[in-house]
């Protein structure tokens, strides 16, 4: 079993007892769509991550609302929260408390197998969810991609080879994103995103996405020679003595020291 079936395994158990415990939609601060905002510009999509299943503990301590609170100080054009409890050590508090503070668009990061998860990233204040195609089957990508999309909630669709891809453009995906790690083995390089770039349609209203592998801002500088209009961030940030530097560097707002 590899280490995403052992986590989706864990979703279908977890969502038994979402029903009736999801929180109450309140009042969040308006915020833009995201993918308005990389049509015009190249974008970080800044993560806040406290842990994962390949590094273990990444800052475990981290102030949510402070830490995104940079990040959109520095332009961030989206933040995500990582809500997984088991093995990211997230928590959709976390995302609560980011959704209050911020303005941008925020991502809730989640391995999304039922629509009740759908309802609950949106009470606590999302406006984009996640759906990895190589985790759902089709029928089940597609059902979710229009529930989420009826909610008024953006969806990133997430690939990792060429005919995940093509499934992604079959349903109308706007923001495709590639996660340059394998789920299957953990590993990273770059070289998906190129891969998956030369088969990407460029100008036909959908945005790529870099996910995944950004270990410095010269990582993010190549992501977007490759063509990606974002990239979405997160160990880096996470350890980084200054996060909103990282974000200026990475979309030339700064020079690099």
């Amino acid at each position: 079993m590899t280490i995403l079936d052992k986590i989706m395994e864990t979703k279908r158990q977890e969502i038994t007892a979402y029903k009736n415990s999801y929180p109450k939609t309140e009042q969040y601060p308006d915020k833009p769509k995201l993918i308005d905002s990389l049509r015009k510009s190249r974008g970080v999509i800044s993560e806040i991550k406290r842990a994962s299943p390949s590094k273990g503990a990444i800052r475990m301590e981290v102030d949510v609302v402070e830490q995104a609170r940079q990040y959109e100080g520095a332009g961030a054009a989206a933040i995500s929260v990582l809500t997984d409890e088991q093995y990211f050590k997230g928590s959709i508090e976390d995302l609560k408390k980011v959704a209050r503070v911020v303005s941008v668009p925020v991502l809730c990061k989640d391995f999304m197998v039922s629509e009740i998860q759908i309802e609950r990233a949106k009470a606590a204040g999302a406006t984009i969810i996640l759906l990895i195609v190589a985790a759902l089957k089709d029928e089940e990508l597609e059902r979710l991609f229009r529930y989420a999309d009826s909610l008024g909630l953006e969806i990133l669709v997430e690939v990792h080879d060429a005919a995940e891809l093509e499934k992604a453009v079959a349903i109308g995906a706007q923001l495709i994103g590639v996660n340059n790690r394998n789920l299957k083995t953990f590993e990273v390089s770059l070289e998906r995103t190129a891969e998956l770039a030369e088969k990407f349609t460029f100008g036909s209203g959908s945005v790529l996405i870099s996910e995944s592998g950004m270990n410095d801002t010269a990582d993010a500088h190549k992501a977007y020679e490759l063509g990606a209009q974002g990239v979405l961030v997160g160990e880096a940030l996470m350890r980084s003595e200054d996060p909103a530097s990282w974000i200026r560097q990475a979309t030339g707002q700064e020079a690099a020291q």
